[in-house]
């Protein structure tokens, strides 16, 4: 059955983009079905299926051969305060898993998406009423956005074309603890902001409603945006909104003042609840939003650097 599964996903992708889809939907499924499993606990921040979380990734990028920009190898470490319901607050190891695509370019596109979620019902803001030893595994939130992340590495450092601008892969940790980790990036960057193109942000791409689309945030940060999405279309729709701001992992860039996108399907009832499962997640639509990512991405690498706008 499962076998079959994946046989679908494969053809879904060959008609939606010819016979060289460059969205990979098996993988897709594949690294969602992993982070969201049972087995994972919810990936709590500081937990061993956290760290274990960031092991895959880091796998991940050494199969693509992308340089380590951590300041441990692919990690950056942090620590983290939880915010635990039983017990008191406690600070928790946490890191960043940064991987670098070397074009030899002077200026960088920053992709980005956290891995980390809720664990068990004991730390962060479950909407679950008793939610205490029930894993949260987070299927949308985040692990569809991180094999959005996953799957754009993979195409950028496979696709045998030498880019005019270089990548950086960044898997956040404790997002759900208030940003945590992309906010201790800005502040310690290993790649100077003033180098970055732009940053685009996945968090929650896996449960696209048809009668709203998918929201591409950050359209007013960048006076670029309104001739880098020109003539961009797919098998999905979507509506772009202007803020740079807001509760997920392109904030605290646009906060130092560069461009962002910011990709999210929307809320849904399973949102930070135990419900979030794998076998609810629309894997050909979020092929299909990954498709209009790398649209944005080829037209924005057309242009110069882009300069900051701040929304008012």
């Amino acid at each position: 059955m499962k076998h079959a599964f994946f046989l679908s996903l494969f053809f879904a992708s060959v008609l939606l983009f010819g016979q060289t889809p460059r969205i990979d939907a098996n993988r897709v499924a594949k690294h969602i079905n992993y982070l969201a499993s049972d087995k994972m606990k919810g990936r709590g921040t500081g937990s061993k299926e956290n760290a274990k979380a960031a092991k895959y990734i880091i796998k991940q990028f050494k199969k693509l051969d992308l340089t380590p920009l951590g300041t441990d190898g692919y990690r950056q470490p942090f620590t983290a305060k939880l915010r635990r319901i039983v017990v008191p607050d406690s600070i928790r190891p946490a890191n960043n898993v940064i991987g670098f695509l070397d074009n030899g370019a002077p200026y960088t596109i920053v992709i980005g998406a956290h891995y980390d979620h809720l664990g068990t019902g004991t730390q962060g803001s479950s909407r679950d009423k008793a939610p205490q030893g029930k894993i949260h595994n987070g299927a949308d939130d985040n692990a569809s956005g991180v094999a959005g992340l996953l799957e754009l590495a993979r195409y950028y450092a496979q696709n045998e074309v030498k880019e005019p601008y270089n990548f950086l892969f960044i898997a956040f940790g404790a997002e759900e603890l208030g940003l945590v980790g992309s906010r201790y990036f800005v502040n310690n960057p290993t790649l100077p902001l003033d180098k970055i193109h732009f940053m685009s942000n996945m968090d929650m791409i896996g449960r696209y409603n048809a009668d709203r689309g998918v929201g591409i945030g950050g359209y007013g940060t960048s006076d670029a945006w309104p001739e880098v999405f020109k003539e961009v279309k797919g098998s999905v729709k979507f509506f772009t909104d202007r803020s740079g701001s807001g509760g997920a992992d392109h904030a605290p860039f646009y906060a130092k003042k560069v461009p962002v996108l910011f990709f999210h399907t929307g809320g849904h009832d399973d949102y930070h609840m135990p419900t979030d499962d794998p076998e609810k997640i629309d894997i050909p639509s979020a092929v299909g939003i990954l498709d209009i990512h790398i649209q944005l991405i080829e037209n924005a690498m057309k242009l110069p650097k882009l300069g900051y706008t701040e929304v008012k």
